[in-house]
This record gives C-alpha cells, sequence and structure tokens, in this order.
C-alpha cells in the first residue's frame, strides 16, 4: 500500500473521528454516552462481564473501566454478582433500565446512520460495514 494510500485513510478517519465528536456533541447521537454505550453492548453481549475482562476488550486500564463501570451501577444499568470461582472477583450483568436505555440509544444510533447512508446502495453499506468491521479487529491483532 502506497504512502499516499495511507495518508488518505489516515485523513478521513480523523476527520469521521472529528464528525462523530460534534454529532455527539451538538445533536445527540443516542441517549448514553460512548463508554457506557459501549460497555453495556459488551456485558449484553457476553450476558454478563468482569472489569478485567471488558478492560482487555477496550485495551483500557482497569481502573478506568472499573470507574465506568461503577457510574453505571450508580445510575441503575447494571449489577455486580460475585463470581462463584473468585470470592474477590465480582461480573456485571444489565438491568432492565440497562437494557432498555441501550436499546433506546442503539435505535437513536441506527436512525442516524441510516439517514447518513440513505443514498448508499445496500452492497455499498454491507461492504462498507465489513470493511469497517475488518479495521476494528486489526486493533486486536496489534
Amino acid at each position: 500500500m502506497s504512502h499516499e494510500t495511507n495518508t488518505s485513510i489516515e485523513l478521513e478517519i480523523a476527520l469521521l473521528i472529528r464528525r462523530l465528536t460534534s454529532i455527539s456533541t451538538s445533536r445527540k447521537f443516542g441517549t448514553l454516552d460512548r463508554s457506557a454505550y459501549l460497555l453495556l453492548g459488551q456485558i449484553e453481549s457476553h450476558g454478563s462481564a468482569g472489569v478485567k475482562a471488558l478492560a482487555e476488550e477496550f485495551r483500557l486500564d482497569i481502573s478506568t473501566v472499573s470507574r465506568q463501570t461503577s457510574a453505571l451501577e450508580q445510575k441503575g444499568y447494571v449489577y455486580k454478582m460475585p463470581d462463584p470461582e473468585d470470592g474477590r472477583a465480582y461480573f456485571y450483568q444489565l438491568t432492565d433500565e440497562g437494557r432498555r436505555m441501550l436499546l433506546e440509544t442503539r435505535a437513536q444510533r441506527t436512525e442516524r446512520i441510516d439517514e447518513l447512508l440513505k443514498d448508499w446502495s445496500e452492497d455499498e453499506r454491507t461492504r462498507f460495514g465489513e470493511l469497517l468491521a475488518k479495521f476494528n479487529r486489526t486493533y486486536l491483532d496489534d
């Protein structure tokens, strides 16, 4: 891949991040903030998750994830369940309110993506989704 291609990709990613950030501050891009949305989504997809697993998934410090999950617990979006194999550890699970907020935010975000991609063909949307997923997976292999 040429240097020019990589430079173009880097610029487009930077612009995308900037636009997504400005959308979320000027026009709410869902009810939950990004970290809450991602954590709740990860917990939902696994049924439950511990702080260590969440930190590994998002490549964050355990202390950061601990603070974020604690905030979710205070809002009533998750609750702790003790790990039966390790009395010091626990897992987070979604509450009904957490699931409701996650689904509400997901619907709002999906609606916004539908608006942005309204002129794209289904094939273009599918390919874009596949390429984004592939790009995100490269970070896991890095």
